[in-house]
């Protein structure tokens, strides 16, 4: 259902797609090691919780989480696991600038199809090289709550987390809009970013109470900017 054949719309396979990912162009680099550092972490919390699906969100924009989120994609990746990527950023979406990626149809696509007509191989993207699969979010709808919280979504992810190992979703930040705790809902985890002397203490306690209040599973909290072994990455479980 999600191959690479040839029918399927896979990306550019260039290094140009990834020159933007340190795991890649750099993966002797203390950041990436960071990057591989949170891997671990989360492999460990899978083998407790058995977590096919998580979030990467912050409290407040700029806080590094969808630079860590495509890091985090493609070093998953290179263990064989098959992996998508989902950028759930219906308002603002970066994943398919990232990556360059086509966002004529993405995860909006799906949501609105409501006869079932548009496949799941029209909008998965793929890239040999990274190893890894992209769903992009399609076009900005007026209405990204509403979407998200759709009975459409849950039966979207049900069937994406059957085809996929790993479900990796790059979401909004949690005091911004409601759309990521609609999605912390649905997940199995969520992994936190806080950038370090940049978001105030009261954002950090308000969005971590947010997704207390839902109950949901925080598998870490990945701390940005911190200088610890010269690595800009820190993994707090």
């Amino acid at each position: 259902m999600f191959s690479s054949k040839k029918k399927q719309r896979n990306a550019q396979e260039t290094t140009q797609r990834a020159s933007h990912l340190i795991s890649f162009m750099n993966p002797k680099s203390n950041q990436a090691e960071q990057f591989r550092t949170i891997r671990t972490n989360i492999n460990f919390a899978q083998l407790e919780k058995n977590v096919k699906s998580l979030l990467v969100s912050s409290s407040i924009p700029n806080e590094g989480k969808s630079t860590l989120t495509a890091n985090l994609a493609y070093v998953m990746a290179q263990t064989g696991k098959k992996v998508l990527l989902v950028d759930a950023d219906l308002r603002k979406p970066t994943v398919h600038r990232t990556f360059k990626l086509n966002n004529t149809e993405g995860l909006t696509t799906l949501i609105a199809d409501e006869d079932d007509s548009v496949k799941f191989n029209q909008v998965v993207q793929y890239s040999r090289e990274l190893n890894l699969y992209f769903l992009p979010s399609g076009p900005v709808p007026p209405n990204p709550s509403e979407l998200l919280g759709s009975a459409k979504m849950q039966s979207i992810l049900t069937t994406l987390e059957n085809h996929f190992d790993l479900i990796i979703f790059d979401a909004p930040p949690i005091t911004a809009v409601t759309d990521p705790q609609i999605l912390a809902t649905l997940v199995d985890g969520v992994v936190f970013v806080i950038r370090q002397g940049f978001v105030g203490k009261d954002k950090v306690k308000e969005a971590i109470l947010s997704l207390q209040n839902l109950k949901t599973t925080i598998l870490g909290y990945v701390f940005n900017d911190v200088p610890k072994s010269s690595g800009k990455y820190y993994y707090y479980e």
